[in-house]
């Protein structure tokens, strides 16, 4: 809990001090500081939505498949489609974290960067329930019912972290090793991942 807290706040106070930074600089003209101000939150969305892949990957890896194993195991086995998982406590535990965010950016003026940050995690968090639980794991009604090529991508990327209970742990823009697209087209090769070890979504 403490790692997973650790990278949310490093990911907040990174943005931040970016935010900060660019105060420094000299001011523009009244008439556009409003644009400009408007610019710089949509930039600092755009960095947080793409920083929390990275974070999504280590904390996927060392936080999940580490000490956390406990909740996460039960992500790796068969549970009835709409039943809740103990796995599920991490994006509350997560969504927490943002709230906390969010909310000391709206009240505390010196952290107002965190609101723009705190909007890309959780835009960040959307996509992810969105392609994680609903497309690939069914978990979410009336979606996943039509395919497309980049997702199809997304769904197979995690078919082989659930085959091999490894690479790849990133979601939205997984890098899948040279190495195990080699042990995965071995036909004779028997996984042990995962609990049916061939895909996450069950028949």
């Amino acid at each position: 809990m403490a790692l997973i807290l650790t990278h949310n706040v490093a990911d907040f106070s990174l943005c931040a001090q970016m935010v900060r930074s660019i105060h420094h600089l000299q001011s523009p003209p009244a008439s556009s500081a409003t644009v400009v101000g408007t610019m710089q939150s949509l930039v600092i969305v755009g960095v947080s939505f793409v920083m929390m892949e990275p974070v999504t990957y280590a904390t996927h890896r060392w936080v999940m498949h580490g000490f956390g194993m406990r909740l996460h195991r039960s992500h790796h086995r068969v549970i009835p489609k709409g039943r809740w998982e103990a796995n599920d406590w991490f994006p509350v535990m997560f969504a927490s974290v943002v709230m906390l965010g969010l909310a000391a950016g709206f009240n505390i003026a010196s952290l107002s960067a965190l609101v723009p940050v705190g909007i890309g995690v959780t835009a960040y968090g959307l996509a992810y329930a969105f392609v994680h639980d609903g497309y690939i794991h069914r978990r979410l009604p009336h979606v996943g019912r039509r395919s497309t090529r980049q997702l199809e991508r997304l769904a197979e990327a995690h078919r082989l972290h659930h085959r091999f209970n490894g690479e790849p742990f990133g979601m939205l823009m997984p890098v899948i090793p040279a190495a195990l697209k080699e042990r995965a087209a071995r036909p004779a090769h028997t996984a042990s991942g995962s609990d049916p070890s061939q895909a996450p979504v069950e028949a």
